[in-house]
């Protein structure tokens, strides 16, 4: 992945092409087996969420697209019948993929694919069991997780995890949560700030921009040790150490009803063509300062790519970008050490205790306790109450 993007990157530079994707985001399907409350594609797209595309019109957009990274999502992708196909195809053109799941069909699955350095399933969990239970609003999902995660390193997969980060996120839960997942092999972990979609009613799980900073200061200091999947640069701009200007093209969206616009957040409208997408959208237009609704928006799908590609570059960043690129751990690993991590699986979380296994629950305090036994649904105006 470090060589192709870089060969990408200096193609592009020379072509003297300014708008340009990084990753694509392709949706093959909006259909979900859950109902997270901080989800906006299943309300977004309620109306036409039994719309599935062909893998002859995902193959045709990647190849318009040309992304080095295809990041398929959904929905929940292996819901889609010919997943195993889609991925293949991809795979056959040169490009990475990270295949972004709840977990739940994981093992089901898992005969759908082969394993290649070039292929990442991204597991999202946002907190230990009890948490994250409440947050897809199911019991047993955490547990369901974990075992595809099991079932996939053995099969000799490459795992990543994705977090989201609301305002009441723990994250000195997050830190025993990726001490436990270290334990299981996985490859590294991915964090984002919440996603406010207007389409989601409890708003006020979302954080403003100085929410954010605050939180992923803490996050910067807790999680350190772990093996972030995140670009140094970006995790300043999270902390509030700089300003980066979104770079919305970098992460383009293509979904059954065409390409996303403006972003992977907003949609103004859905383009037949990448080409149009590009040509057509007013990109000054968006942006913190320029759109309300953008105000308080710093996710990885509009400034990660503002990080790798240069924006608002200061002295170092090219050297920064070099040292984090072509580390093998891609910003994780403080010191180059592991988590310690002793005989009965228990690893060290933030350095005050064990992390917490699937028979134990995290209670949204950081700490660990036996689950009590099946918690009652929440309505979804209550998830975040509760936590």
């Amino acid at each position: 992945m470090t060589t192709s993007m870089a060969g990408y990157l200096t193609r592009k530079g020379l072509s003297g092409q300014e708008k340009y994707p990084l990753v694509m985001m392709l949706e093959p399907l909006h259909t979900c087996n859950l109902t997270c409350t901080g989800c906006g594609r299943i309300r977004e797209y309620k109306s036409t969420i039994d719309e599935i595309l062909p893998v002859e019109q995902c193959l045709k957009a990647v190849e318009e697209c040309g992304a080095p990274i295809v990041s398929i999502c959904g929905g929940e992708p292996l819901m889609y019948p010919e997943i195993g196909r889609l991925a293949g195809e991809i795979l056959k053109r040169k490009k990475h993929i990270y295949l972004c799941t709840n977990g739940i069909f994981l093992r089901k699955r898992l005969h759908d694919f082969k394993p290649t350095s070039r292929f990442f399933f991204n597991v999202h969990l946002d907190g230990l069991e009890k948490t994250h239970d409440i947050c897809v609003e199911r019991d047993g999902v955490f547990r369901e997780a974990v075992e595809g995660i099991k079932a996939a390193k053995a099969a000799g997969f490459l795992v990543a995890s994705n977090t989201t980060i609301y305002k009441e996120t723990d994250i000195e839960e997050i830190a025993e949560l990726f001490a436990y997942l270290q334990t299981l092999g996985v490859d590294g972990h991915m964090l984002s700030p919440a996603y406010s979609y207007s389409s989601v009613m409890t708003q006020d799980i979302f954080m403003s921009r100085q929410e954010i900073q605050e939180k992923f200061r803490l996050a910067s200091q807790l999680l350190e040790r772990y093996n972030i999947v995140t670009s140094p640069i970006y995790m300043e701009f999270l902390r509030g150490e700089r300003e980066l200007m979104c770079t919305a093209w970098g992460n383009p969206t293509y979904n059954p009803r065409g390409w996303k616009g403006p972003c992977y957040l907003i949609t103004d409208a859905h383009h037949e063509t990448f080409k149009g997408l590009i040509e057509n959208t007013q990109w000054d237009k968006y942006g913190h300062g320029r759109d309300p609704r953008c105000e308080n928006c710093m996710v990885h799908a509009g400034y990660e790519a503002s990080a790798v590609l240069g924006g608002n570059k200061k002295l170092g960043d090219t050297w920064k970008m070099l040292q984090w690129t072509f580390s093998g751990k891609m910003g994780g690993l403080s010191n180059g050490k592991a988590a310690k991590v002793n005989g009965n699986g228990h690893a060290n979380g933030n350095g005050k205790g064990k992390a917490a296994t699937p028979a134990h629950a995290g209670n949204g305090a950081g700490t660990s306790q036996v689950a009590a036994g099946p918690a009652q649904e929440p309505k979804e105006n209550e998830v975040f109450r509760i936590l």
